[in-house]
């Protein structure tokens, strides 16, 4: 059950010892098991709280559109946060790059970077639910293959790539 659970996207499932009551107030009895979801995101945006790291906005690409899909504020340490950030304030821009616009304030940047993030369940419009910042960061790169006219292909560029 707990499988089908997971695989269906849900949260998890609450489970009781079978011997024990229905009692008020909490208790031993009851557990619940969350299902963990991974996916590799697109780092959109991050956020800053005055100067101290705030997390990541992120996106799931569906063609050439950047869909909105949540933020990440969990799972950084300060290694990783002062890393990522060294690494997105060079690809700062001053435009939203999702498809449709947001209403969340963050330092928007070129959707280059790719991270792993982990969570518990999407919403209904596909927003990741309790995200955790899982890495490692990895550049997008489009490949891009040109004939010349002598019949020879050349390959400008690969596909997503870790960056360590």
């Amino acid at each position: 059950m707990f499988e089908q659970a997971c695989k269906v996207g849900l949260e998890g499932v609450v489970s009781k010892v079978r011997d024990s009551r229905y009692p008020s107030g909490r208790g031993r009895d009851w557990v619940k098991k969350t299902c963990a979801q991974r996916e590799t995101l697109t780092i959109a945006s991050f956020a800053l709280d005055g100067n101290d790291w705030d997390g990541v906005y992120v996106g799931r690409r569906k063609g050439d559109d950047l869909i909105y899909a949540g933020k990440v504020d969990h799972g950084f340490d300060k290694q990783s946060s002062a890393e990522l950030r060294k690494r997105l304030t060079p690809l700062i821009r001053k435009t939203q790059p999702y498809t449709k616009r947001i209403a969340h304030k963050g330092i928007w940047v070129e959707p280059e970077l790719l991270t792993e993030t982990e969570y518990r369940a999407q919403s209904a419009e596909g927003k990741v639910r309790h995200p955790f910042f899982r890495g490692p960061v990895r550049t997008y790169r489009w490949t891009i293959s040109i004939a010349s006219g002598n019949g020879q292909i050349s390959r400008l560029a690969a596909g997503p790539r870790s960056r360590r």
